[in-house]
């Protein structure tokens, strides 16, 4: 067997599949801290969790080429950050998925849940340049489950 390559994927954002999302990060589906327990009348600590799972945030970048997507993520954005109005903070979630896939076929999925914009920002402009204008999303999220395909 041949290991999957990193390059084919897409992201769903509910039931929206954005074909924009050149690179996904933070895919850590849990971490938990770390208590040290003594053994009384020894010098032998034993580690445990301290039961908390934290879960890392997942930085989505695109490309911004003024098609359906750019007009999802802005929507998504302006519900918790607009100009001027406020917006409804951390309370717009959403769900979705980072899909794998390998020769045009899902092999697993990463869903993530309750998911909310952190921050959002796109790459410097610059005269002269042939760099692609891109958008990097930050979202927070309750956390990430992996389901392999069948």
């Amino acid at each position: 067997m041949e290991p999957y390559r990193a390059n084919e994927f897409v992201l769903q954002i509910a039931t929206t599949e954005s074909p924009t999302v050149s690179k996904v990060s933070g895919l850590t589906l849990g971490e938990t801290g770390t208590v040290e327990v003594t053994e009384g009348g020894t010098n032998i600590v034993h580690k445990v969790s301290d039961g908390v799972v934290k879960f890392h945030p997942l930085t989505i970048e695109r490309y911004v080429d003024g098609g359906p997507d750019d007009a999802e993520f802005k929507a998504f954005f302006e519900a918790m950050f607009k100009y001027g109005h406020g917006g409804q903070g951390s309370g717009l979630r959403r769900d979705g998925a980072v899909v794998k896939k390998h020769f045009g076929a899902e092999v697993f999925r990463v869903n993530f849940y309750g998911a909310w914009v952190k921050s959002s920002s796109f790459s410097d402009l610059e005269a002269g340049s042939a760099a692609l204008l891109k958008q990097t999303v930050v979202l927070e999220h309750d956390g990430l489950e992996f389901i392999a395909s069948s």
